[in-house]
């Protein structure tokens, strides 16, 4: 049974460990990668080229994470490999661009980039040493962080939902009321060509 709800759990936990990517740098251009992240959220990422693809030539990479203000949270050129780590201020899409920088660009590099949110950051190995807890208990507590992190999330994609409703309402009610001026000058022209047209037939006693 104990067994049966290890692996339970740590199955569960598995599924929200950050994976890394392989990113495609060309010749010429940017490859960006973004990610929407709330605020106050720890932030870890490794990057590095994979040479084996590419053993005749090797050039090297420039790296820029913006946040969504465009902030500059890390930049680094003339890089094989590279880290970077910050703690999230504000919420929204964090935007991370990769480019050849060096002359030597061959056909382009590939990119390992393993990028780490929130949970996956955490140093699971120190923090049971420090703890003392090891076993179920451990994949526990690696649980028990892993469903304050999902809650954490709902509650904020909750608050996003919200707010795009209350846009979504004034956005509405705008376009029924420019709905309703829009017909209001419409009959108002109607009105006046009316009147205009009586007035020019009474003149001509047409009418």
């Amino acid at each position: 049974m104990a067994a049966t709800l290890a692996l339970a759990v740590v199955l569960a936990v598995a599924s929200l460990q950050a994976e890394a990517v392989r990113l495609d740098v060309p010749q010429s251009g940017t490859k960006c990668v973004s990610e929407e992240i709330q605020s106050n959220v720890v932030v870890l990422s490794d990057y590095s080229i994979m040479y084996e693809s590419h053993s005749y030539s090797h050039p090297t990479i420039a790296v820029k994470v913006t946040s969504p203000f465009g902030n500059a949270l890390h930049h680094n050129e003339n890089a094989t490999v590279g880290q970077f780590a910050f703690t999230t201020a504000e919420a929204g899409n964090y935007l991370a661009c990769f480019w050849i920088d060096s002359a030597e660009k061959g056909s382009g590099v590939s990119v390992n980039l393993d990028w780490k949110i929130g949970f996956a950051t955490k140093d699971w190995d120190a923090i049971a040493k420090k703890e003392k807890i090891e076993g179920v208990e451990l994949e526990l507590r690696k649980l028990e962080v892993a469903v304050q992190a999902i809650h954490q999330n709902l509650i904020y994609l909750k608050a996003r939902e919200a707010d795009m409703r209350t846009v979504s309402e004034k956005t509405n009610a705008r376009v029924a009321w420019f709905s309703i001026l829009s017909l209001g000058v419409c009959i108002a022209v109607s009105i006046l060509q009316l009147w205009h047209l009586q007035g020019f037939f009474r003149k001509k006693k047409l009418i």
